[in-house]
This record gives structure tokens, sequence and C-alpha cells, in this order.
């Protein structure tokens, strides 16, 4: 068996392993899908009418379910990637990557393993926000290129950040601390053109929100659902997550090899 190939069935093992957790405990899925979907309700049910017409990011209620669902599929996405980081901080600081530094496995397996099954987590919670606002009454319009479109960028953000996430963890000295360090990605939405335009908002808090991640991500995911076209803000959107993914790997490789008990 050549190097690939072992790296490949050791890959699938460690793989296997996340599906297998995710299955023994799925109340942390529904759990990170729960956050988002409460906000959801929370969003269009209670500030929803107010907002709607108030805020200028629509004219009804169910305007402002069309324009702040992407926004609410990133906090989906956020609040997985904080589960990634959990994880791995578990794996890292209760012996069990020590254990596997025993075994004739290799050594991009494990990492591998938490990064395929956070990447499915992340899809599984969208899914289930998705659903909700479509049972809410969310109508996109996106056609299949659309759709594919925004299952590219969806991937693409999750990817991010769950390497950023992995980073976190390795970073981290305690499980408690790495639930703690990636709250920043769960907020960041809400200071971002998710829930209204940025041109409402007072002129340092505009500044910011134009130019943090998020919101070129949402601008995009929402031009491509509605088919109101993405602007300049895919060419963004792209970039800020080619950016993030490849600092975010970098240093989380540096991390897991520098780590003794890796």
């Amino acid at each position: 068996m050549n190097t690939l190939t072992h790296a490949v069935g050791d890959s699938a093992t460690m793989v296997g392993r996340q599906f297998r957790h995710m299955v023994r405990y799925p109340s942390l899925t529904l759990m990170l899908a729960g956050q988002a979907i409460v906000l959801l309700l929370l969003f269009v049910y209670v500030f929803g009418g107010a907002m709607g017409t108030g805020a200028g990011a629509a004219t009804s209620r169910a305007d402002y379910l069309e324009y702040i669902t992407p926004g609410i599929m990133m906090i989906a996405v956020a609040s997985a990637a904080l589960g990634t980081a959990i994880s791995v901080a578990t794996d890292m600081t209760e012996g069990i990557v020590a254990r596997f530094r025993t075994m004739a496995i290799a050594r991009v397996s494990v990492l591998t393993g938490h990064v395929v099954g956070s990447l499915f987590q992340a899809l599984l919670c969208v899914a289930l926000v998705t659903g909700v606002a479509l049972l809410l009454g969310f109508r996109p319009t996106a056609g299949p290129g659309g759709w594919l479109a925004a299952l590219g960028l969806v991937l693409m953000v999750s990817f991010a950040l769950v390497w950023l996430s992995v980073a976190l963890g390795l970073v981290s000295k305690t499980v408690e601390s790495a639930s703690n360090l990636p709250m920043p990605l769960v907020f960041l939405p809400f200071l971002s053109s998710g829930f209204v335009p940025t041109e409402t908002l007072p002129t340092g808090l505009r500044w910011f929100a134009e130019y943090q991640p998020f919101t070129p991500v949402i601008e995009t995911l929402r031009g491509l659902l509605m088919g109101t076209g993405t602007g300049g803000s895919g060419v963004a959107a792209v970039a800020w997550c080619a950016g993030v993914t490849l600092v975010s790997y970098l240093w989380a490789r540096k991390l897991y090899n520098r780590d003794p008990a890796a």
C-alpha cells in the first residue's frame, strides 16, 4: 500500500469516526441548527414587522424573511464551526491524539476527519435552517444554476470557517476556551448587511460592516438565491473565503505539527 492510499484509507476511517459521533450525539447538531432557527423565528415574528417597514430592507414581514435568510444561514455555518473547535480541543486535551500517535496511521487523517465531518454538519445545519425558512414562506427565485452557485458559496464559507475553528481548537488549552474563542464568528453576521442594509448604520459601524467578510458573502448569497445579481460582491466573497482558508490551514498545520501530542 503506497503512502497516498494509506492516507486516504486512514482519513476515511477518521471521517467515519466523526460521523458516528454525530449519529450518537445528534443533540449537538440540533442545538447548533436550533440556535439559528430560533433567531430566524425571533427576527421574523418579533422584529419582522418593524424591521421590514423601518429598516429599509423590505416592505413587509415576508420580504424581511427573504432579506435575512442568507444572514441566518451564515449564522448556522458559524455555529457549526463552533462545534468544530470544541471537538478538536477535546481530542487534543483528552489524550486520544496521543494514542493515535502510537498507531501506524497517517498524521493528516486526524484533522481531515474533523474537517470533513464538520463540513457535513455545517451543510446539515444550513439545510435545516433553509427548510424552516421555506416553511415560513421563503421563496427564492434562483434556478438550478443559482442554487448550485449558492451551494458552492456555502461550501467555501464552511470550509474556511471550519479550518479557522480547527486552528482555534488547536491553540486552545482547554475545551472551555475552545468554546469561547470562535464566538465572534457567530456575532459577526449581526454586524453586516445580514439584517439591515449597511447604509442605515452609523458611520463607523457602517464602515466596519461594509469591509468585514460576511457582508460580501451574504450579499452574494442573497443575490444568487433571489436572482438579483451579485455585482462585485461575488469576487470579494470568493477572495475572503480563499484568504481565510489559506491562512487558517497554514496556522492549523503549524500548531498540529508543533504539538508534542500530535
